[in-house]
């Protein structure tokens, strides 16, 4: 058997072990039962034991179960503290590290995409990853300028060198077939929390986060767009191809160290570049960052937010649709009739239901509070009560939701916002949001 049919079965091996646990667990359950101990005590136990296997194999994996495991990585600040606390650390790590390709198999793709000569580029290339993600690892490297750009400059640049893991295409496909077969354990995780739909914008995307010349394209998009910009840093490509993308080093500290051991004033202003960025990205450069784990971030020394990986991205070429920031206001200034008519001519509710204007008012409000104000501290606390209230079956939020679409056209807007508000619940950070969106984001602006 070749490596990569082996390396796909033992994946496969992983995933199917999965399901085998928590159905042990359950049995596990049935029997405490049986001898009375209380029900709560049988699902604390049972939540913690399936997390605990859950995350320590997609930690292992490579493609769509590491890149499913980043994303949920996303959403920690949800699960309830006496789950979330044990598993935070585990967690950071999906979002910053794998188990690195063999040296041979980095030099075997680096000459088919770069050609044989492909040393001849670098003064210096450092076999062992500087980092892992779902379908490529990282290197460092010293990247040989040609003479035509060097002039009075340096004669080489340190850059970071992504070289795709071979078969990742297949490994995604495959991980992600396996994964959309386990979405009810995730149900023992965070009840309520609706996984097919993350899997299969994960699934559309694939195509789109394999080719890193089309990758390429967006960061030159955003590098153009944030050129000597005081607050956001992306790096330059340097060069590209399908399956190697060499782009201009950041050095800096990872976000996620500022989550875990940045102070308030660190990770509040870590907070509001993210939420800059976020705003600003559509009206500048005509695309969203749509992969918002802090895996991609650094803050550098200057204090700038650095970004990298744009493998994900949305394409709104007229920045953000005009209609969230509008509907927002109305919402804020308590307009029910408004609100809902405009939330019906967008496609959110269907023509034919007839739906009351203050509740679905009522339903929107609390997910809006950090705007209410001239600065909102993001919390923990404020994501889990957020995510209790939408997913009880008990709670009015709850039956409302059922009732409401969500249109194509937002699906990509909607999983990221969401993602970045999981970050800066992660961050626990305050900042002036209101102020941030009346300047970036359409339609929120008061009409003078």
């Amino acid at each position: 058997m070749s490596d990569i049919p082996r390396r796909a079965a033992s994946r496969t091996a992983k995933l199917a072990a999965l399901p085998l646990g928590f159905a042990g667990r359950t049995a596990l359950g049935f029997g405490k039962r049986a001898v009375g101990m209380a029900s709560e005590v049988i699902s604390a136990d049972i939540q913690q034991r399936t997390a605990e296997q859950l995350f320590s194999v997609l930690g292992q994996l490579k493609g769509g179960a590491m890149k499913f495991g980043q994303a949920l990585s996303v959403f920690e600040a949800a699960l309830p503290e006496e789950m979330a606390g044990p598993y935070r650390q585990a967690l950071t790590k999906l979002q910053e590290a794998a188990p690195p390709m063999p040296v041979a198999t980095v030099h075997k793709a680096l000459a088919e995409q770069l050609g044989a000569d492909w040393r001849d580029h670098f003064a210096e290339f450092d076999d062992s990853p500087a980092a892992a993600a779902s379908i490529g690892q990282v290197h460092r490297a010293v990247w040989k300028l040609p003479p035509a750009r060097r002039n009075a400059k340096p004669k080489t640049l340190p850059v970071a060198v992504k070289v795709q893991y071979p078969g990742a295409g297949e490994a995604l496909l495959a991980d992600l077939k396996q994964l959309s077969r386990l979405a009810g354990m995730f149900k023992l995780i965070h009840p309520g929390m609706d996984i097919k739909p993350l899997l299969a914008e994960l699934r559309e995307r694939v195509t789109e986060e394999l080719d890193y010349a089309m990758e390429a394209e967006a960061q030159r998009a955003f590098a153009a767009a944030y050129a000597d910009d005081p607050e956001i840093f992306v790096p330059q490509v340097v060069t590209a191809a399908p399956r190697v993308l060499v782009t201009e080093w950041v050095e800096g500290t990872p976000l996620a160290r500022v989550i875990s051991d940045g102070d308030e004033a660190q990770r509040d202003e870590a907070g509001r570049l993210m939420a800059v960025l976020h705003f600003s990205a559509p009206a500048r450069a005509g695309l969203l960052h749509a992969d918002p784990h802090p895996g991609n971030f650094r803050i550098l020394a200057d204090g700038r937010l650095g970004v990298i990986d744009f493998g994900a991205v949305a394409r709104l070429p007229g920045g953000h649709p005009e209609p969230i920031g509008r509907l927002v206001r109305l919402a804020l200034d308590g307009d029910a009739e408004a609100v809902a008519d405009g939330l019906r001519d967008e496609g959110f509710i269907k023509p034919d239901d007839e739906l009351d204007a203050v509740a679905v008012l009522n339903f929107l409000r609390p997910m809006i509070e950090p705007l209410a104000g001239e600065t909102f501290r993001f919390t923990r606390s404020w994501l889990r009560s957020e995510a209790g209230r939408l997913s009880s079956p008990r709670s009015p939020a709850y039956q409302l939701s059922r009732k409401l679409n969500l249109p194509p056209s937002y699906l990509l807007i909607h999983r990221v916002t969401l993602g970045s508000i999981g970050v800066l619940c992660q961050l626990e950070a305050q900042a002036p949001y209101r102020s941030i969106v009346e300047k970036w984001l359409p339609g929120f602006a008061p009409v003078s």
